[in-house]
Parts: structure tokens; C-alpha cells; sequence
């Protein structure tokens, strides 16, 4: 074993790598989840080899000297997320031993770093060890005298006095601290941290879920979203979404790594428990380059009451790193705490893509308190995906989600995700170009960093020609959330028909994201588009083994191997007109399979029902490279006049 390297009891820790790992039944190792701050405290703990570990010492370690935070409610949560990771038991320890008055101390009888003699300080065992005066309780890391250890020698009177002294250290501890608080407060104002205002750009690594309860996750993943959304709404504070965010939950990395990985300065972590009617929320902000803490607090409210935390948070860091703040923030609502949480279950599953999970929550949030705009625009969202994947006829989808967005922009005109409910339908359902323009600029302004809102208004700018103008906001998109879309911006190299662009990015994009079924579907396209058909071939075969349609793939590659790219496309378009004989496919998905077979007739037939049919994705077509071939057809151009699409540049 390593000096880097720790082995104790079941589990095993890799100082270099961050993790924590306990080796389970049949010699299975599973990675144990741990916060950088609670995995420092674990190493140091180990470095010391069973000797006391004082408080100020983990402060230094963990915080260091000259930063002002809340270190001791720091180190007790640090201390409880330490022992949660070892299923430690703080009454009876198994590994982290508190010395009370002094710190604490880790042991454990297959450590494989024992120390080389007897620590100087070590808590007698239990049955030995002195009962504690009537009215003195324990808590953990006070700082007071330590109580005797001999109470056969200790008379009454010396009990009596061991009380009022400590009694007497309690108030001078008060005292001291109270003068220490009034002190740090003066000093951070006059002296404000250069580091917080360093932080131009931020990520929220997701809220540990505290409860004990895995069933609470979605809660944590909400509050999480709800504060990245109130973030990035503080002007000249670039703050990455949500989904990119999400791939950190659980990770054992370095903060300064993540940060790197994401592109930020600043990282906010933190943790939240939920229970009974309260919530308590801890969160603290690093300065990534230096791994430097320069905020940290803790909210404890009645769960009416944190509904309002994400705002308030977001208010308060904007202050710290001098970012400039929203300018006039919305009233407080009240909302149902009911409906909030059916609200929060709706967007942890909308994010999944699972319609008939996603709309009985949204549905739940609206019939708890019908004027709740965000469930509103929920809902919108989730009837305008359902009719894209299928989940829902066209037609139905339609009326649906334009009555649900329309509801929420009647409520809250300041929200954000409402207006862009109502870009989404104005682009894919009612094909008018100009309004959804106008509801996505609008959109941007009350939240410039909505990754979402960048990238549906590329949407827009392509189909109103403007190719050039869609790059640049799926670009920055990118950058806000460079995880939500893995394949986006290759799709736009590729419906701009810079072909080479698209093949560079989506293949680098295969690469890092080997199970994003999407990217292997359009880098077959823009490989199909460039007459590299072998290349298709392969990226096609990856994408119908990730969508795990071994039938279609085998298939697939029997035709190419019998007749090449033209019986290939032949063999695809067979295939789903078959399956469309027996299940509801949209003919917008036949027509683009269809269209590599160059059947003019036959694609367009299939465009003609997907027309009638008001199928959403009949907004992109002009820009869908599959179709150039009938540019110059009088049926598809005057297909192109009903939709009321720009004329092909």
C-alpha cells in the first residue's frame, strides 16, 4: 500500500485519486460518495496516524487562517458526513473517536498506517471512563474544560465546583466569541476578500441529499436547479446549467478540477436535509484556482419559508463576488409547499425525457394551486415534447401546450421558462418565425444564461436563414451547459452544411460520449452528406446498437454488406414504413429515412402527411440537409409557401 493509499477495516482510500471505496459482498468494490471537505478532514485524520487532531488544526487545513466562515458548524458537518460515508456511530465509533475540549481522534484495527507508539492524548475505554455531572450534556466540539476522569476521588464539593468553573468558561467563551464575530464582520467589510470578487463565473455542484432518504433526491436535484436558475440571473456572472452541473452529483474530484472541466472560477457546494416541515440548507463558495473558501452559511427554515432560499442565495453571492444583481427581483409569491414539491418530481423527471412520468406531477402542481406559472410552463413543455417524440398526436400536443404556456405567461409575464414555453410553441407549432423570435429575446433578457433559451433561439435564427447568427447562440449555449447537448452543435455545423465541422465536432463528441445515441445519428448524416458512406454505415450501426435495436442493426449491416450505401438506404426505408404498418411512427421520421433512397415521390408524399399531420419538426425543413435534393421541386416549394418558411438561401 502506498503512501497515498489507506486500507482500514472494509474500506480503502486514494489520497491522489479522491476516493473513497469499501469492498462489499462476493469482493465487490463500490465507490463510497464524499465531498471534498469531509474527504480532507478523512485524509488528515489517517495522516495523523490515531493521534488528536485538534480543531484549530482542521480549521487551518481545511479553511486556512485568513478566511471568515462559519468553521466550527463546518467541522461538525464535515465530522457527520465523515462518519454517514462509514456507517460510524458516533455514541459507540468504530473509527472517529471525539476527544472532548480537544478534537478528535481515528482509529481502527486493520489500518494499515498504525502509529509508530502510543498517541499522547486517547479517550479510556468505555467502562472505565468517568460518568458525567448531572446537568452537563455533550456536545460535540465544545470547547470548555474536559471533565474528570476519576469521580471516586472527587468529592460533592468538588463536583459543585467543577460545575460553577465550567459554567464560568461557558460565559467567557460567549463573551469572546461574541467580541470575535463583531470583529471578523468589521474586518470583512473594510477589508472585502479579492478573491470573491474574482469569481466571474460559477457552478453549483447538486446539493447532497442529507435525509437518509434516497427517495428525497429529486428534492435535492430541484433546490439545485431552482438555484442555478436564480444565479444566472444576476448580471456579469456567467453560470453553468444544470445539466452539466448533474454530472458531478456523487463524483469524487477535486473542486479545482471540476472547475477546470467546466470552464469556472467559482464552485457553490453545499447540502440540504428535509425533515418533518423544515429544511436545512448549508452552502459554501470556493474561489476554484486557489481552492480557497470565501463564503459559507447555513439556513435553517420552516419549508414554507425556503421556497424562498434560491432567490435569497442568489441575491447574496451576486453581493459576494460583486456581480451585478437582477434589477428588480420579483415579488415573493406564495406557493403551495405541496405543489412545489409535485412541481419539483415533474422537472426531475422532465429532464428524463419520460412523458407519462413527467405529467402527472405537473398536472399534481396545478390542481394544488391552479395560479403556480412554473407549472404551467411545465406542462407546456412536457405536451410540446410528447408531441415530437409521439407520446402524443400532433394536433393534441398543439392546443395543449400553447393553452398551458399561454396560462403561464398570464401569470408571471417575469418568468423566464414561461416565455420560453411560449417561443417553443409559437417555432414548432404554430410555424411563426417572428413572435417566437420576439418571445425568445425576451426570454434572454429576463435570463441571459438559459442554455435552454440560447439554444431554441439558434432553432429559431435557422429557420429564419440565418445560419451564421444560429452558430453563435448554440455556441454559447454550449458554453453555459456544455453536457445538455452533446450532439447540438454538431446538428447545426450540419444544418449550416459545414459538413467538415460537423464530422470534426460530432466525432470528437463520440469519443467523449460513447453512449449519446444522438451523435452517432447525425455523424452518420453529415458522413452520408459528404458521400462517405462506409463511415455512415458504422456510425449508423452505433447509433441503432445504442438505441438497442439489435434486429435493425443486423439488418442494416447485412444489406450494406450484400449491396452497399443504395441497399442499405433500400433495407432503412423498408424497415420503418414495416413498423410503421403496425404502430404509430411520425411521417416526418419516414420521410427523413426515406430520403436517403433519393425517391422523390415517396419522400414527398411522406412530407405532405407529416404536413397535414402539423408535425412540429416541419419547421426545420428547409434547413434539413436530407431534403436538399428537392429544392427544386414545385411540390416542395409549394409545401415550403404553406408552412410559411423563408425561401432556401
Amino acid at each position: 500500500m502506498s503512501e497515498s493509499q489507506y486500507k482500514f477495516a472494509e474500506f480503502q482510500l486514494d489520497c491522489a485519486g479522491f476516493e473513497l471505496r469499501r469492498q462489499g459482498r462476493a469482493q465487490k468494490s463500490e465507490r463510497i460518495s464524499l465531498e471534498r471537505i469531509p474527504m480532507e478532514l478523512l485524509i488528515l485524520l489517517l495522516e495523523r496516524q490515531g493521534s488528536v487532531v485538534t480543531r484549530q488544526e482542521i480549521v487551518d487545513r481545511l479553511w486556512g487562517k485568513d478566511v471568515f466562515v462559519d468553521t466550527e458548524h463546518g467541522i461538525n458537518t464535515a465530522i457527520r458526513k465523515v462518519r454517514q460515508a462509514l456507517k460510524d456511530d458516533a455514541d459507540n465509533p468504530r473509527f472517529v473517536h471525539t476527544v472532548s475540549g480537544k478534537g478528535y481522534r481515528f482509529s481502527s484495527e486493520r489500518n494499515e498506517h498504525p502509529p509508530a507508539s502510543a498517541p499522547p492524548e486517547t479517550l479510556q475505554p468505555m467502562e472505565r471512563r468517568a460518568p458525567r455531572p448531572p446537568g452537563l450534556s455533550a456536545v460535540e466540539g465544545f470547547g470548555g474544560q474536559a471533565l474528570p476522569r476519576s469521580p471516586d476521588a472527587i468529592e460533592t464539593a468538588s463536583w459543585k465546583s467543577a460545575r460553577a468553573k465550567t459554567r464560568r468558561a461557558i460565559v467567557a467563551l460567549g463573551l469572546f466569541t461574541a467580541a470575535a464575530a463583531v470583529i471578523l464582520i468589521f474586518r470583512a467589510r473594510l477589508f472585502p476578500s479579492t478573491q470573491a470578487s474574482q469569481i466571474h463565473s460559477l457552478a453549483v455542484i447538486p446539493l447532497t441529499n442529507l435525509s437518509g432518504d434516497a427517495a428525497q433526491d429529486y428534492f435535492a436535484d430541484g433546490m439545485t436547479d431552482e438555484l442555478i436558475t436564480a444565479l444566472a440571473k444576476n448580471r456579469n456572472l456567467r453560470v453553468v446549467s444544470r445539466t452539466s452541473a448533474m454530472q458531478y452529483k456523487g463524483v469524487s474530484r477535486s473542486l479545482p478540477q471540476i472547475a477546470r472541466e467546466l470552464g469556472v472560477d467559482g464552485i457553490l457546494e453545499g447540502s440540504i436535509e428535509r425533515s418533518a416541515n423544515r429544511v436545512h440548507m448549508t452552502v459554501q463558495l470556493i474561489y476554484a484556482p486557489t481552492d480557497t473558501h470565501v463564503w459559507a452559511q447555513s439556513y435553517n427554515r420552516a419549508e414554507t419559508q425556503a421556497l424562498s432560499l434560491p432567490e435569497e442565495l442568489s441575491q447574496t453571492i451576486a453581493k459576494q463576488v460583486q456581480a451585478q444583481t437582477s434589477a428588480s427581483p420579483a415579488p415573493t409569491r406564495y406557493i403551495n409547499p405541496e405543489a412545489h414539491d409535485a412541481y419539483l418530481h415533474g422537472r426531475y423527471f422532465w429532464l428524463t425525457h419520460s412523458i407519462p412520468q413527467t405529467l402527472p406531477y405537473f398536472q399534481k402542481a396545478i390542481q394544488l394551486q391552479p395560479d403556480y406559472a412554473a407549472a404551467w410552463s411545465g406542462l407546456s413543455d412536457t405536451y410540446a415534447l410528447a408531441g415530437m417524440t409521439g407520446d402524443l398526436l400532433p394536433q393534441e400536443a398543439n392546443a395543449k401546450a400553447e393553452a398551458a404556456a399561454r396560462k403561464a405567461l398570464e401569470l408571471d409575464d417575469s418568468l423566464a421558462e414561461a416565455h420560453n414555453a411560449m417561443c417553443a410553441w409559437y417555432l414548432f407549432y404554430a410555424w411563426d418565425l417572428s413572435r417566437a423570435d420576439a418571445e425568445c429575446r425576451r426570454g434572454l433578457e429576463l435570463d441571459p444564461n438559459s442554455s435552454m433559451i440560447h439554444y431554441l433561439y439558434g432553432n429559431v435564427l435557422l429557420a429564419m436563414n440565418n445560419p451564421a447568427e444560429a452558430v453563435v447562440e448554440v455556441k454559447r449555449s454550449v458554453e453555459l451547459d456544455p453536457f445538455a447537448r452533446s450532439w447540438g452543435l454538431g446538428e447545426f455545423y450540419l444544418d449550416s452544411r459545414q459538413y467538415d465541422a460537423a464530422i470534426t465536432e460530432l466525432t470528437m463528441q463520440s469519443r467523449s460520449h460513447r453512449y449519446e445515441d444522438e451523435v452517432n445519428m447525425y455523424l452518420s448524416q453529415a458522413y452520408w452528406m459528404k458521400g462517405m458512406y462506409k463511415e455512415s454505415e458504422q456510425a449508423w450501426d452505433n447509433f441503432l446498437r445504442l438505441v438497442h435495436d439489435e434486429a435493425s442493426a443486423t439488418g442494416s449491416r447485412q444489406a450494406w454488406e450484400r449491396g452497399g450505401a443504395k441497399a442499405l438506404a433500400r433495407w432503412n426505408a423498408d424497415n420503418i414504413k414495416a413498423r410503421a404498418r403496425r404502430h404509430y411512427v411520425p411521417a416526418w421520421n419516414i420521410a427523413w429515412v426515406v430520403a436517403r433512397t433519393g425517391d422523390k415521390d415517396e419522400v414527398l408524399k411522406y412530407l405532405a402527411t407529416a404536413y397535414r399531420d402539423h408535425s412540429p419538426n416541419m419547421v426545420g425543413l428547409q434547413t434539413e440537409p436530407i431534403f436538399d435534393f428537392l429544392h427544386s421541386d414545385l411540390r416542395y416549394q409549394a409545401l415550403v409557401k404553406k408552412i410559411g418558411l423563408p425561401p432556401a438561401p
